[in-house]
């Protein structure tokens, strides 16, 4: 766990200030014209995904996840968040460009700028982590050549920090918007299954 709060901190320290202001910036202006969000993410980064969008709906933006029942189509100047570590997860990669020709932008959260993902996205906000395993598989040769990796398997650095940002983003987003605590309780479901 500590190794795991540490490289958070280390990736708030070198995030970039205008990736995030720029993110800022898009959401709220999707929220002002009444532009949809849709978040679009696979496996464990879907999860990050969809606890963002949780809480962008407590927020009171229109808010969906691909690929639920209930998500209406993407529409010119609706917002698609991409969130993938490696920027080539193919079901990801596919939705975002078919979002982006019906005219939407397109934020996408990754690892890799230079990604499949990154290039086509009209935004990037880098979220360093180990994505994969590491491609020199001896561990005395990884030390030797400097590659002290950490312990987390395949993208758990990648997701536990990208969810960490996404979150502080609702704190700035709550600020910036002048949104009380109290109106994200409002919001809040009032029935949960047990």
């Amino acid at each position: 766990m500590k190794e795991l709060g540490e490289y958070i901190v280390h990736v708030s320290n070198i995030l970039s200030g205008e990736q995030v202001e720029r993110m800022i910036d898009i959401l709220i202006n999707a929220k002002k014209t009444g532009r949809k969000i849709l978040i679009l993410g696979a496996g464990r980064s879907g999860l990050v995904g969809r606890a963002f969008a949780m809480r962008l709906m407590h927020l009171g933006f229109t808010v969906y996840v691909v690929g639920e029942t209930i998500t209406p189509p993407i529409r010119e100047g609706d917002v698609i968040i991409a969130i993938s570590g490696s920027g080539r997860t193919h079901l990801v990669v596919v939705a975002a460009e078919v979002a982006k020709k019906l005219g939407a932008k397109v934020i996408a959260v990754t690892s890799y700028p230079d990604s499949p993902l990154g290039r086509m996205a009209d935004h990037v906000v880098y979220i360093p982590g180990r994505t994969k395993v590491s491609k020199e598989s001896d561990f005395i040769a990884r030390q030797i050549m400097g590659l002290h990796e950490p312990l987390a398997p395949l993208g758990t650095l990648f997701e536990n920090t990208a969810m960490a940002f996404l979150d502080s983003l609702i704190v700035l987003l709550m600020k910036r918007m002048g949104i009380s605590e109290k109106e994200l309780e409002d919001r809040h479901a009032n029935i949960e299954m047990p």
